[in-house]
């Protein structure tokens, strides 16, 4: 859990392709297998100067055009390149001036400064991109989704759990009609109509994600306070004159919020599947950046080319990521049984 939320806040200094989203494309060296090497020449493009914050947490504006090559030849102004080729065949030759490489004066110094040999230790997409980059960057969806899904139904939950349990009656019976018309709603059906409304997007999907997991918290929450509100403190606090919504938040629930605690943390796992069976259909996160589930849905039908750990690598990193919190929900409950 700490290593995901490090590698999430460090995402674009860990990655090997910095530029924004992970988002450079090498379609002559596309699905290659992991630990791939290629030769890389770098043509600079003028770009002007950027924020070394935003290129840390947001990425680098990249416009360097970045070419693949299997052999070069030096010239004394400039220098030929063989493109690579995927299948063994003879690339196609291109010649650049020297003029084009701010530090170059001479094939040489263009060799020296701008061919480099780039490795792709998960290799690369389908787009040529590389994998492992977005797979790093794309541990911030998940975790975003998580912190942002989570917090959102614990705000609406605990509202209406604390309200319908505290005052019962006709309060209660309305809140629990809601309850009980959002539950009977499958969960992907109520988030895609919800997603569809507000449209496709990054936020969007925080949202609508966080509005279909507030009813297991609103009901654990009632059940709690239905309980906690016959104790003597309480009716001492309404004696002593406090407002209803004081004793409710100041008095109640500090004492019924054990449960809704071990509840979070699997629902922030179930906030990571479901956002990557939203990427998966298309109606997540939407491309250039990157989403795990968007990585799956893009490579799924490599499983059965011969390629199948493009879609298991992202797979993988879902499964390990939610058993991480279903763990720690485990300990939580553990570790606040009064009767242990």
């Amino acid at each position: 859990m700490v290593l995901c939320v490090l590698t999430a806040v460090f995402a674009y200094a860990l990655a090997p392709d910095d530029s924004r989203n992970a988002n450079q494309m090498h379609l002559s060296v596309h699905s290659k297998s992991p630990g791939f090497t290629v030769k890389m020449l770098t043509i600079p493009s003028e770009v002007n100067e950027q924020n070394p914050i935003s290129v840390f947490f947001f990425g680098r504006k990249n416009a360097d055009s970045e070419i693949p090559i299997s052999g070069y030849e030096e010239l004394g102004d400039g220098i030929v390149i063989t493109e690579y080729t995927s299948d063994g065949s003879p690339g196609l030759q291109k010649e650049y001036a020297a003029d084009l490489f701010p530090e170059a004066a001479s094939g040489s110094e263009i060799a020296t400064h701008y061919i480099s040999e780039k490795k792709f230790l998960l290799g690369t997409d389908k787009y040529g991109r590389d994998l492992l980059s977005r797979m790093l960057i794309g541990i911030r969806i998940s975790l975003a989704i998580g912190f942002v899904a989570v917090f959102i139904s614990l705000l609406v939950g605990i509202t209406l759990g604390a309200v319908a349990g505290y005052f019962g009656g006709k309060v209660d019976a309305a809140i629990m009609w809601l309850i009980n018309v959002t539950w009977s709603i499958p969960t992907l059906l109520l988030v895609i109509a919800i997603t569809l409304a507000l449209g496709k997007g990054f936020w969007q999907v925080f949202i609508a994600v966080g509005l279909t997991m507030w009813v297991e918290v609103a009901r654990v929450v009632r059940g709690q306070v239905m309980g906690v509100k016959q104790m003597q403190y309480v009716t001492a606090a309404r004696a002593l004159g406090y407002t209803d919504f004081r004793i409710i938040f100041r008095h109640i629930l500090p004492n019924a919020l054990a449960p809704v605690i071990i509840i979070s943390a699997a629902n922030f796992a179930g906030a990571i599947l479901i956002e990557s069976g939203l990427s998966f259909l298309g109606i997540g996160a939407q491309p250039p950046m990157p989403s795990w589930g968007g990585i799956i849905k893009d490579h799924y039908a490599y499983i059965i080319l011969g390629k199948p750990y493009l879609a298991i690598i992202p797979g993988l990193a879902i499964m390990s990521l939610v058993t991480a919190f279903m763990l720690i929900g485990n300990a939580l409950r553990d570790a606040l049984d009064v009767k242990n």
